[in-house]
């Protein structure tokens, strides 16, 4: 059937509105196509550009230089030292094991060396450089770098490292660096982004850890271009990092090596502070350690012996030890007696050799006794029946209070690890503690610096300070932080009647310098150093009635772990105190024997800023002080913080 001519325009125009519609649909979407295409190549052309930019661009931190330690005369205690390595990279070197074997012919290079690297290249992507020695000498450094091209894959780099130059004399106080840990993370809320870097560094104990914050730095940047599989390409720019705050110490570089030389191999600790400023002079813990060995990496046999060795040379006895102070507490018990007035400084006591109390015998260190005594002789022959009675007059509230007042059982505020706080007892503190009252004996313990009492060598040093000046002196370890010294106030006076104070110290210089006295031996013959001071010996062991019948057993006979402690504290001058020290000695047995001559020895040191004449010494010491001296392994004097020590 043919279509009219009508039905032929209709269809017409039917495909003609269909055809304009497509079109019209066609250009509409070519439109927002256009629109689209230009707001994201114009418009957003920036942020897109950006995102391009950061798939293929990278921020890396680059660590900062850590801050340097000096002594109070600028020499440097803890410092940053070149580290030469070599690195190898898989992906460069073709054959690994060919390479090291190659690279072992230049540098020494074990066996399980070339076990581990190539082990750890295994496990590694193949772009990721491995280090395959560490802490090469500038020799081996060079002949790598001169043979670099014949060593594919393999690169010489130059880092930064800690290293300690005086190595144990300060180790104790300074501490050491090492990897950051887990644990290290667990205990900050926001790390640091720089302690996310593989081998990063951060103090772990001393000084070094308690001023992290200030001896870090601030970390530098650098943006390096990498390939789509994370491959650096190039280094495009670089933002250096700021070098941690240079921390200037109170310490004396010359004084703390010779202190701690005159402690020698024993298992001991000492503290010398000045009597105006507080500032620490020296501090040191015995045996001591070669904190290097914890930056580098400690073997294990190296550390088991550090850990198994009796004298504990981790141990930093000067802070964290705690001992019954013995006698060189009785000058508490008597400013105590003497404040509260119940004695006054011309009472006396009889002392038989013993004091009955109910069915128990106290005695005397000297079993025939010295008869009557007052304030400052029973100080200087170090009478334990005088103090005995004083403690029983005043209780231990009022003793307890005057030992805190002097600076025993406080926490001092240092940067060292774990600072003990010691112990200064009191009914309620036994009470609460062991559920039970406190008894006549035991104040009576207390009379002599035994029973619950417990001080470090830093607390004595403080109570020493403290009674020679009567002044609230605090210690304190950091001189300057970037030459910027913290304020400090004016000590305050104690608050304790000088009379009293006079008495305290006639006792300790009569200790020293009158004959008879328990410190006798130990004086000073030069007037300008005229030495102040209190012995004391403290039990570690109970002395039963029956050895005591038989005789007690003298410390010479015992197992050293069994000897008592030996204490001493002193200052001088004594007309005009400048420095006071305090020694403790583990087993040491005597206090005025063994821990008195080396704080002499040590006040006379700090006093002469150097070795003193030996004509300061009675004459009948000196040849055995001058061969005592042969035998120590002292700094030159002339060295300075220009000219370090040459180290191996």
């Amino acid at each position: 059937m043919r279509r009219s001519p009508k039905d032929t325009a209709e269809s017409s125009r039917k495909i003609t509105r269909r055809a304009l519609v497509l079109g019209a649909s066609q250009a509409a979407v070519v439109a927002v196509l256009g629109f689209r295409m230009h707001h994201m190549q114009v418009d957003e052309a920036d942020d897109f550009k950006l995102l391009a930019e950061e798939n293929r661009i990278n921020m890396r931190l680059i660590p900062p230089a850590r801050g340097l330690i000096n002594d109070r005369n600028g020499n440097l205690l803890a410092g940053n030292e070149q580290n030469y390595r070599v690195v190898i990279t898989r992906e460069d070197a073709g054959d690994v094991e060919d390479v090291l074997h190659r690279l072992a012919q230049l540098i020494p290079l074990t066996a399980e060396d070339i076990e581990r690297t190539l082990h750890e290249s295994e496990r590694r992507s193949a772009f990721v450089p491995i280090t395959v020695a560490d802490r090469l000498s500038w020799e081996d450094f060079s002949r790598v770098a001169v043979n670099a091209p014949a060593l594919p894959g393999v690169t010489p780099e130059v880092g930064q490292s800690r290293f300690y130059p005086y190595a144990g004399d300060f180790a104790h106080a300074l501490g050491y660096v090492g990897p950051v840990s887990d644990y290290d993370l667990s205990k900050m809320e926001d790390p640091d982004p720089l302690l996310q870097i593989p081998k990063f560094q951060i103090g772990k104990v001393g000084i070094e850890s308690k001023m992290e914050d200030v001896l870090r730095g601030e970390a530098g940047t650098k943006r390096i271009e990498v390939n789509a599989v994370g491959r650096v390409m190039r280094e495009l720019d670089r933002v250096d990092g700021k070098q941690g705050s240079r921390v200037q110490l109170t310490l004396d570089l010359g004084l703390q090596n010779y202190m701690q030389q005159r402690l020698g191999s024993e298992s001991a600790s000492a503290v010398c502070m000045h009597c105006e400023t507080g500032d620490v002079l020296g501090i040191v813990s015995a045996p001591s350690f070669d904190p290097n060995l914890f930056v580098r990496g400690i073997s294990s046999a190296d550390y088991s012996q550090l850990m198994n060795h009796d004298h504990r040379p981790l141990a930093d006895k000067s802070v964290q030890g705690t001992y019954p102070p013995g006698s060189t507490f009785k000058m508490v018990v008597a400013l105590a007696a003497l404040e509260a007035g119940v004695m006054t400084t011309q009472d006396t006591v009889y002392c038989p050799g013993y004091m009955q109390l109910g069915t128990r015998r106290f005695h005397c260190w000297s079993r025939g006794g010295h008869g009557s005594l007052n304030l400052t002789g029973a100080l200087m022959h170090s009478c334990d029946i005088y103090f005995y009675e004083a403690a029983q007059r005043v209780g231990i509230e009022k003793i307890s209070e005057m030992g805190q007042k002097l600076g025993l059982g406080i926490r001092h505020d240092l940067p060292l690890s774990a600072v003990a706080e010691g112990l200064m007892p009191t009914k309620a503190w036994k009470q609460e503690r062991y559920g039970r009252d406190w008894q006549v004996g035991d104040s009576v313990n207390a009379g002599i610096g035994q029973g619950y009492i417990l001080a470090s060598p830093l607390q004595l040093a403080v109570m020493t300070a403290r009674i020679s000046t009567g002044r609230a002196i605090e210690p304190r370890l950091i001189r300057s932080i970037d030459g910027v010294e913290p304020p400090a106030a004016e000590p305050a006076s104690l608050g304790l009647q000088e009379a009293f104070l006079r008495a305290a110290r006639k006792g300790m210089h009569d200790v020293v310098n009158l004959r008879g006295g328990t410190g006798y031996g130990i004086r000073c013959v030069d007037d300008a150093m005229m030495i102040a001071g209190k012995s004391g010996t403290s039990q570690v062991r109970n002395i039963t009635a029956a050895e005591r019948a038989a005789g007690v057993i003298s410390n010479d006979q015992l197992p050293w772990n069994r000897r008592d402690h030996a204490l001493f504290v002193g200052f001088a001058p004594f007309d005009a105190p400048k420095v006071a020290c305090s020694v403790v000695v583990e087993h040491g047995a005597g206090g005025s024997s063994v821990a008195g001559p080396i704080v002499r020895d040590i006040l006379m040191q700090a006093l002469s800023g150097g070795l003193p004449p030996l004509s300061a010494y009675p004459a009948n010491q000196r040849d055995k002080v001058e061969a005592q001296r042969a035998k120590m392994n002292l700094l030159d004097p002339r060295l300075t913080a220009a000219a370090p020590p040459t180290r191996a």
